[in-house]
């Protein structure tokens, strides 16, 4: 059975958010801001920092969904019939300042996916990171602008994000260690 840690919870998880959000505010330039969740789970933050942002501003700021399965470099390992879904994105992107956002920012791979698919949707003036949990072990130069919180990892530990939206459970961030 493989042993797991809590490094965050409900609370954690909400507090790193808010921080997340009023430093992307803070951060703010002449650029109108728009926000675009990496499927599944930074759909889920992408929206929690919106309405953050919301609370804290009164800012309605427009939010995107992007899904970037068929820009990935390891599609053949997917399998055969990889799940697509629906990216949607309804508002020009151009000239815009676009944080895009996720759970786990690992080797880099699906941030380098999602960059070459925001391109086919126009030009912003500038794309910013914004991630939960950043694990380090990059392999590509990257990196992210807004981290909720950084957790040195091991390459053969799992970190998963659960939320209530996606998982039917308490919001949590558990480092996995996977049995030899």
């Amino acid at each position: 059975m493989p042993m797991k840690n809590k490094i965050m919870d409900h609370e954690s998880i909400r507090r790193a958010i808010q921080r997340m959000a009023h430093e992307i505010l803070e951060k703010s330039g002449e650029e109108p801001l728009a926000l675009i969740g990496i499927r599944t789970r930074g759909v889920v933050l992408a929206e929690r920092l919106k309405k953050a942002i919301k609370d804290i501003e009164g800012m309605d700021v427009p939010m995107g969904v992007l899904d970037i399965t068929l820009y990935r470099d390891d599609l053949t390992l997917v399998g055969a019939k990889p799940l697509v879904r629906q990216t949607q994105i309804d508002f020009d992107i151009t000239d815009k300042r676009i944080v895009l956002v996720d759970d786990v920012f690992f080797t880099g791979r699906t941030i380098r996916a999602a960059l070459d698919a925001l391109t086919d949707f126009g030009r912003p003036a500038k794309i910013e990171l914004a991630v939960l949990v950043d694990r380090g072990h990059r392999e590509l130069p990257i990196r992210a602008d807004f981290v909720g919180k950084n957790v040195p990892t091991a390459k053969h530990q799992n970190v998963n994000v659960l939320m209530q939206e996606t998982d039917n459970t308490q919001d949590e961030v558990i480092i996995e260690e996977k049995n030899a």
